[in-house]
């Protein structure tokens, strides 16, 4: 079967990445992008358009982006093997995203944005200070434990030491300084007898992240299960009297259900 894929390039070119970085111009393949395939031949299988999970084109490429950014690595995925899986043709992709560093980028966004929304609301609603972290971690958790791949690896890329991918700490930062103003206003108030208030805010987050790690290893999680330990545990951390402990995670998740958002169920 031959596969129409715009023009044809010299059997010389090889190279992962057929195409230069960059959306095409006017007239380009945006508007057709699905591969489609010509008559087959007597006895030669029908190409079957690959479904992705999504309702646009470019929830799709990040559907397949995360797929194999997660399982392949970043550095061995090429926008043309995103393009493939998806079925779209390589210079389609570009119409949605300009590079493929931008698609990691929403991916990982994904990973701290929902949290950082869930920060700010719960800095504007009335509560103590330890529903409010339990209700944060939580939702963290919930988060990270939703989506259809394991997004949260993503964070571990050591190619996220390049500058490039600027946005993400400095969304990461603002994440943790969220915590860090909980686990100060704790302090504070004597809800949370801890010395130091880096340390701690550093364990809990470890806590909180420590999912990511355990869907590698041990697949996908229930979130059910794991939100609410967790939390629980970011408590336990913080030194807040167990007696206790029950009373603010009831708070806490009367908190969440307040929220005007929940977690996505898969992240895209």
């Amino acid at each position: 079967m031959t596969l129409v894929r715009g023009a044809r390039r010299p059997a010389t070119a090889s190279a992962p990445e057929d195409l230069p970085e960059g959306p095409p111009g006017p007239g380009g393949p945006c508007d057709d992008h699905r591969m489609v395939a010509q008559q087959p031949s007597a006895g030669r299988p029908r190409l079957a358009a690959r479904q992705r999970h999504g309702t646009s084109a470019r929830d799709e490429i990040l559907d397949a982006a995360a797929e194999l950014f997660s399982e392949r690595g970043y550095a061995a995925t090429s926008t043309r093997a995103v393009a493939l899986a998806v079925g779209i043709r390589q210079a389609s992709l570009y119409c949605h995203f300009a590079t493929k560093e931008q698609i990691l980028l929403d991916l990982l966004g994904m990973t701290v944005l929902p949290s950082l929304d869930a920060a700010a609301a719960l800095a504007e609603r009335a509560g103590p200070v330890e529903a409010k972290l339990w209700a944060l971690a939580a939702f963290d958790v919930r988060s990270l434990c939703s989506t259809r791949w394991n997004l949260g690896a993503l964070q571990l890329l050591p190619e996220l030491r390049s500058p490039r991918f600027s946005l993400f700490h400095e969304q990461r930062r603002r994440l943790r300084e969220a915590y860090t103003s909980l686990v100060a206003d704790g302090t504070r108030s004597g809800a949370f007898p801890v010395p130091d208030e880096q340390v701690a805010t550093d364990l809990v987050l470890g806590l909180v992240r420590s999912v990511i790690t355990i869907r590698q290893d041990r697949g996908a999680l229930d979130p059910e299960v794991h939100s609410p330990t967790i939390a629980d545990g970011c408590l336990r951390l913080l030194a807040y009297p167990p007696r206790r402990a029950s009373s603010a995670a009831r708070h806490g998740d009367r908190l969440l259900s307040l929220l005007p958002f929940q977690p996505p169920d898969t992240g895209y």
